[in-house]
């Protein structure tokens, strides 16, 4: 682990006041779009950056020279910044090496935004994140802001507000608390409980859904997947932990492809396109799960159809084939 501090350089003006919440940086082994990403944070200036890096897997050609080239890019400081770095000597894979970094980040903060390194966005997603990180700090009820929205462009009604609620929580690009990652665990030892009823019942009403989550949950009870994001995700639905999401999607993941650890195919389903928030921010009247929201997200994200996935499938080819999937 390392420490540095560094110089100014101009500020991002597009933010609504200066940026001083902290941000969580996880690299791997992608210069191209850590590049990329790192620019975004660079413009918003946080006055604290946490690099955590995965280490190289020995069995790769190459994978060392690119992940030294990572670090190196994630180095180019030029703004006023204390620097926390954790890159790791040897590869601990996806589950322990993200969820070890959101642990060390929050051994050191009480609140902060996280990126990965394919998560490109907006400019004013990090004063989104820090506005409501300070408005709902000792709100209990809240657990995450999020900056990826999949499925509000299609409720088929207008809103005022900036953001709604939800039981579901994307963290391409996201916010949260030590508070609310205190009850985490990455190997769901509380699961033998979870799983029996009435807590799953209760946690789980959708019969489909519950069916995909009971088997979901025993593979990553029995490290059948190295992932840690679906534990978070078990975690926020037992603890009724709600999220917040922009009505207009505020991340592009620019990393599908076969360098990645998970995205190595095009997600039909991604948002194509992230927008700016617009100041002030307008918030929802109530903390209430958006109902309809989440029976979307459910059924295209969560459960799916075979008539959504076919629907979903055509929109995006024909999108793929007449435009650029933006990077």
């Amino acid at each position: 682990m390392t420490y540095s501090e560094s110089s100014p350089s101009a500020r991002d003006s597009t933010l609504p006041t200066p940026l001083d919440t902290a941000v969580l940086f996880l690299v791997f082994n992608r210069p191209d779009v850590t590049a990329k990403v790192f620019e975004a944070i660079r413009q918003a200036r946080p006055p604290r950056l946490y690099v955590a890096a995965d280490g190289p897997r020995s069995s790769r050609p190459g994978e060392m020279e690119r992940c030294a080239e990572v670090r190196r890019i994630t180095s180019q400081i030029d703004w006023p910044c204390k620097v926390m770095s954790l890159f790791r000597g040897e590869n601990l894979g996806c589950k322990r090496a993200v969820s070890g970094a959101i642990s060390w980040f929050f051994e050191h903060e009480e609140e902060g935004i996280i990126l990965e390194d394919d998560c490109l966005p907006a400019s004013s997603f990090f004063g989104f994140c820090q506005e409501l990180l300070k408005k709902y700090r000792h709100d209990h009820r809240i657990w995450q802001i999020c900056g990826t929205a999949f499925v509000t462009d299609r409720l088929n009604r207008e809103s005022s507000d900036s953001y709604l609620f939800s039981k579901y929580g994307p963290i391409w690009g996201w916010a949260t608390w030590r508070r609310a990652w205190a009850y985490y665990n990455a190997d769901m030892i509380d699961w033998p409980l979870m799983s029996k009823a009435p807590w799953f019942e209760s946690a789980y009403e959708d019969t489909s859904e519950a069916k995909m989550r009971l088997e979901l949950g025993n593979k990553l009870y029995f490290s059948k997947i190295d992932t840690w994001d679906y534990q978070w995700g078990f975690t926020k639905n037992f603890q009724s932990g709600l999220s917040a999401i922009p009505l207009s999607n505020m991340i592009v993941n620019i990393g599908f492809g076969s360098e990645a650890t998970h995205t190595t195919r095009i997600n039909l389903l991604a948002p194509t396109g992230k927008h700016e928030m617009d100041f002030p921010i307008r918030h929802p009247a109530f903390v209430l799960a958006d109902s309809q929201h989440d029976q979307l997200y459910r059924k295209h994200l969560v459960v799916g159809s075979k008539d959504a996935r076919l629907k979903n499938t055509l929109k995006r080819m024909i999108r793929l084939l007449f435009g650029r999937y933006p990077l």
